[in-house]
């Protein structure tokens, strides 16, 4: 006679039983808990970032606001790399002289409008300006190529955002890329005018304070006078030479080709 299964005692070979499946291994447990923790962590940083970018966000929507406005022709693009802001000659006045590097008062202008919506990223960001020129080659006595002349042009955007506006020179970078990286064609007078162009690029990454350490304080030491100590050998065979003129080190050094 079988044996009488015990009461509540669950057949695995039972139909009904096998349809609801088998119970997971205990590791899947530990897996799920760990799943939810790394969603939670990517929340947190997605959180984060926008949090620092907000900065930059504000910014870019003002300088659209002025571009709408007409107050200033251009384009701006934000990415994950940062923000662009492509400044462009507007009503035919330009923003340096033909051929030369020295701003006018029109980009002077433009600048007093955007470094208000850019005074509070260049405490915490790096901001290089641009140069670019239009296709049209140059070679005079100041610049040999439109490289040359549009690194120029960057560099003087870039010292008067320093002295006149007072952003910090740390933060701020310039670079040239002449004819380069057209965005209009070169045939125009209308596409040549888009192409001379200053765009300032304020970059997505945080600048670090760096922190003071060890390093910093042998650096310190090392730009500190040395201690004032007996003469060195050098000095006192020029002194010795000077009482003595007739000793042969003393003798004034021939040139070559005399006799």
């Amino acid at each position: 006679m079988p044996m009488r299964a015990p009461k509540g005692y669950i057949d695995i070979t039972d139909p009904k039983v096998c349809q609801v499946g088998h119970p997971a291994p205990p590791w899947m447990a530990s897996y799920a808990d760990l799943m939810t923790e790394l969603v939670c962590f990517f929340v947190i940083l997605y959180a984060l970032s926008a949090a620092l970018s907000k900065d930059v966000q504000k910014a870019a929507a003002d300088v659209k606001e002025m571009m709408d406005k007409g107050e200033v022709k251009g384009e701006v693009k934000i990415d994950k790399d940062g923000l662009k802001i492509s400044i462009e000659e507007q009503g035919g006045a330009g923003f340096f002289g033909v051929g030369a590097a020295e701003p006018t008062p029109e980009i002077d202008s433009k600048l007093a409008l955007l470094t208000p919506a850019l005074a509070k990223l260049a405490s915490s960001h790096e901001i290089l300006v641009e140069g670019h020129t239009d296709g049209q080659k140059i070679h005079n006595e100041y610049f040999d190529s439109n490289w040359e002349l549009s690194t120029a042009r960057a560099t003087s955007v870039a010292r008067l955002l320093i002295e006149k506006y007072h952003m910090p020179a740390a933060h701020l970078g310039a670079v040239g890329y002449g004819d380069n990286r057209p965005i209009a064609t070169n045939a125009t007078p209308e596409g040549r005018a888009k192409n001379r162009r200053v765009v300032i690029f304020v970059k997505s990454s945080s600048i670090k304070k760096p922190d003071p350490g060890p390093e910093s304080a042998v650096m310190d030491a090392k730009a500190l006078p040395p201690i004032a100590g007996p003469p060195s050998a050098a000095p006192e065979e020029v002194i010795r030479n000077t009482e003595n003129p007739e000793s042969p080190s003393a003798a004034p050094p021939t040139r070559g080709g005399e006799e």
